[in-house]
């Protein structure tokens, strides 16, 4: 097996049929499902619509893992959890309330295989944000030749880049310049969420989410923390076009008070 999809969720059964509806018709075919559910009072993965979709998936001859990971101790244990379940070379995370286009996957293998660096994302896009246009949000920096090791930190302008990831301006973007997948571009990014592909690795090189223990449960920003680390020694970007989008519900990490990305002593 060459990918593994890494799937965390909580309390969201109909998110996460959707998302797995979509893997069903990636266009590549070779990689594992393993979801990790943290959902105290109830099991989402055993609801008659994620089941349905598992059913399917291993018709197509995946292999799926469905964990019940308890207790709670915060977003970046979950990830660390999963990440220790994998054994496949690449590690895609995925959030569990994402809709993909067919050729996502395929596209981010090929461009972190291209590249041999330590990511690929592919930024979601908001669509509710259609009709707002914002082009002070919408720089873009290709990369030119290879991805090479940068380090981007905050208060500089490489960290800027994020806000190229906010509402659809990654769609206003694709659609400005005419961009299909048959026309893929690496950019540069200060980080990259819910849908990132990872040399499993070099991610496991640089300590994965094992920081997780020097955090309280109640915190955000893990993946900002390990894409900075990846992309200081092996590089990171993301792809246009995008092919992700967000299904835009509530946020179950209501607490953000804590960023992983801003302890100093992480750095």
């Amino acid at each position: 097996m060459t990918v593994d999809i890494l799937i965390p969720t909580y309390n969201r059964p109909a998110a996460l049929a959707v998302t797995l509806t979509s893997l069903l018709a990636q266009t590549y075919r070779n990689f594992r499902v393993i979801i990790s559910d943290q959902t105290e009072d109830s099991n989402p993965v055993e609801s008659g619509e994620v089941q349905a979709v598992l059913r399917v998936l291993r018709a197509y001859g995946h292999h799926i893992e469905v964990h019940k990971h308890l207790p709670r101790r915060g977003i970046a244990e979950q990830r660390q959890f999963l990440l220790d379940q994998a054994t496949a070379p690449y590690v895609l995370f995925l959030d569990d309330d994402l809709i993909l286009e067919p050729y996502v996957v395929a596209q981010i293998l090929t461009a972190i295989k291209e590249e041999s660096c330590g990511f690929v994302g592919s930024a979601f896009i908001g669509l509710s944000f259609i009709d707002d246009v914002r082009p002070h949000e919408q720089k873009i920096e290709f990369w030119e030749g290879r991805v090479q090791p940068e380090i981007v930190k905050p208060d500089t302008p490489q960290w800027e880049r994020w806000r190229l990831h906010n509402a659809a301006n990654l769609y206003h973007v694709q659609q400005r310049l005419g961009l299909t997948p048959i026309q893929q571009y690496k950019y540069r990014v200060a980080w990259v969420s819910a849908c990132v592909m990872y040399d499993t690795e070099k991610l496991r090189d640089v300590g994965g989410y094992l920081f997780w223990r020097q955090l309280p449960p109640e915190h955000c920003g893990e993946d900002v923390l390990v894409q900075q680390r990846l992309m200081a020694l092996y590089g990171g970007c993301a792809v246009i076009p995008s092919g992700v989008y967000h299904q835009e519900l509530p946020t179950t990490i209501v607490n953000r008070d804590v960023h992983a990305d801003k302890l100093d002593h992480f750095f």
